[in-house]
């Protein structure tokens, strides 16, 4: 099954790794899971993470990584996953160091994230629909990643 992939991150440069802000997974049916972490340092988020994702998630409750990392395993159980997501680079990281590295992902799992950035280029760089209320909310921003994939996958087929 596919599952459609957003995450909001932190970055801080080469010294320090990633951290997980929100995630959100959304199925082809609309079936999601969607988690906050509480592990997040909000003094090392930049201004842009402050201005444009803190907002959007100040009423969430906050999850431990352990707890989003069962919650993900709960919410995917045995379906072999294909991941995609835009732009998915970081994504996919982050994504990974939930289960620690990348050779921890549950047997079976694929060690990649397929890029709707890429099909996108592959078809000539149509513009896609647009993004609307919600950017940079993991959840939106999941839901708009399988729109942009139909879409694409409807001019594919013509």
């Amino acid at each position: 099954m596919r599952y459609f992939i957003d995450t909001e991150f932190s970055e801080r440069g080469p010294y320090k790794p990633i951290e997980l802000i929100s995630i959100a997974l959304v199925t082809e049916g609309d079936l999601h899971y969607y988690a906050v972490s509480g592990e997040y340092t909000i003094s090392g988020c930049n201004k842009f993470v402050r201005a444009n994702v803190l907002p959007q998630i100040e009423h969430e409750i906050l999850l431990p990584l352990s707890n989003i990392k069962q919650g993900i395993l709960d919410f995917i159980g045995d379906d072999v996953p294909e991941f995609w997501g835009f732009y998915a680079d970081y994504d996919w990281v982050v994504f990974c160091q939930i289960f620690g590295t990348m050779m921890d992902l549950p047997r079976g799992w694929p060690m990649y994230c397929r890029d709707i950035k890429q099909l996108c280029d592959d078809l000539g760089n149509p513009k896609l629909p647009p993004e609307g209320k919600g950017e940079h909310n993991a959840l939106a921003d999941a839901r708009w990643n399988r729109q942009a994939y139909n879409f694409l996958k409807g001019l594919e087929k013509t």
